[in-house]
C-alpha cells in the first residue's frame, strides 16, 4: 500500500456502505459529493483495490471493502466510546427511513419524536413510500414494507400485524343502506388505491375478492382514503389501526371481510451496527408494543 488508510476515508466508506449512495453519505457526513468521491479514491489507492462496486441498485461493498469497513467500525466504536467517556451520546447523526404513510403516522412519528427528544444529536428523515421492497435500499438506513420481503444482503424483521377492513360513516350507511353481505358492496363506491399505481401485491389482493365498485374516489394516499370515507363518499378499505380510533367511522361487515397484513423492517447488513439505526429499530418496536397494549 502506498500509505496507510486515513480515518476520514474509512468512515466515508462506512457511510456509503450503509446508505448505498454517495449523495446520501455526503449529507450524513456534512460534506459534498466530490469530497466523498475523493476520499474513497484515496482509500482505494491506499488499499490497492476496489472497496465498492456500482450495481444497478447502488454501491455495494467488495471483499476488500469489508476488510476496510471492519476497521472503520472499530474507529467508529472507539470514537463512540470516547464520546461516552466524556458524556457524549453515541446515538447521533442522521437516520433515513422509508415507510408507508399509515405506518409513518401511526407508529414512526411518535417513536421518532421520543427518540429524538432522548437524543438531540439525532436527525431523522421520514420518506413516505408504499412500494415493493427495494433490493438496493439505496439512500435509506431502514425501510418499512407491507408483507414479508425477499431480500439480498439485508435483514428483514417482522414489526407488527394489522388488517384492512371496511369502514363508513353512520350517516352514509343510514342514507345508502348498510350492506349485509360482501355481494351487497356492488352497490357502494369503494374508496381505495388507484389500481394502476399499486406496487404492493398484498395490497392489490385486498380487493380482488370484492365485487366491482361503482365509480368512486381513488387515491395514492391512505389519508385521502380516510378523509373521503369520513366525508361520506363511500365505503373505505382502511388499515384498522388508523380507522378504529377515528370516531367518525364505523366498521362494516366485520365478520365477513378482513384482509390480514404485516409490516416488516428491512435494513442493510451493515445497518444494525450503527447505534442510531439500532436505537431506531428499538424505538419502533417499543412504539408498536405500546400502541397494541393501549
Amino acid at each position: 500500500m502506498a500509505r496507510d488508510p486515513q480515518p476520514d476515508d474509512l468512515l466515508t466508506l462506512l457511510a456509503v456502505a450503509r446508505l448505498g449512495r454517495y449523495t446520501a453519505a455526503a449529507e450524513v457526513l456534512g460534506v459534498n459529493h466530490s469530497t466523498v468521491s475523493r476520499r474513497l479514491s484515496a482509500l482505494e489507492d491506499a488499499m490497492g483495490g476496489r472497496t465498492l462496486v456500482r450495481t444497478s441498485g447502488g454501491w455495494e461493498i467488495t471483499e476488500l471493502g469489508r476488510r476496510a469497513m471492519a476497521a472503520a467500525e472499530r474507529i467508529e466504536a472507539s470514537l463512540r466510546d470516547l464520546g461516552e467517556d466524556t458524556g457524549g451520546d453515541p446515538v447521533q447523526g442522521m437516520v433515513r427511513i422509508a415507510a408507508p404513510e399509515a405506518f409513518t403516522s401511526g407508529f414512526l412519528v411518535p417513536a421518532m419524536t421520543r427518540l429524538q427528544h432522548a437524543h438531540p444529536g439525532l436527525a431523522v428523515e421520514l420518506l413516505a413510500a408504499t412500494q415493493r421492497v427495494r433490493q438496493n435500499r439505496s439512500g435509506v438506513d431502514l425501510e418499512i414494507v407491507v408483507g414479508r420481503p425477499q431480500v439480498n444482503r439485508a435483514a428483514a424483521v417482522p414489526v407488527c400485524d394489522y388488517a384492512l377492513r371496511l369502514y363508513a360513516t353512520p350517516a352514509y350507511l343510514a342514507h345508502r343502506g348498510a350492506p349485509q353481505t360482501v355481494d351487497d358492496l356492488a352497490r357502494h363506491p369503494l374508496i381505495y388505491y388507484v389500481e394502476s399505481s399499486l406496487q404492493v401485491d398484498d395490497l392489490d389482493r385486498a380487493v380482488q375478492g370484492l365485487p366491482p365498485s361503482p365509480p368512486s374516489i381513488r387515491s395514492t394516499s391512505v389519508f385521502a382514503h380516510v378523509e373521503a370515507t369520513a366525508a361520506g363518499a363511500g365505503i373505505g378499505v382502511l388499515p384498522d389501526f388508523l380507522a378504529d380510533p377515528d370516531g367518525r367511522l364505523t366498521v362494516v361487515l366485520p365478520d365477513a371481510y378482513a384482509h390480514p397484513l404485516s409490516y416488516w423492517a428491512v435494513v442493510r447488513d451493515e445497518g444494525p451496527r450503527n447505534p442510531a439505526v439500532a436505537a431506531t429499530l428499538a424505538a419502533i418496536h417499543d412504539q408498536v408494543q405500546a400502541t397494541q397494549a393501549a
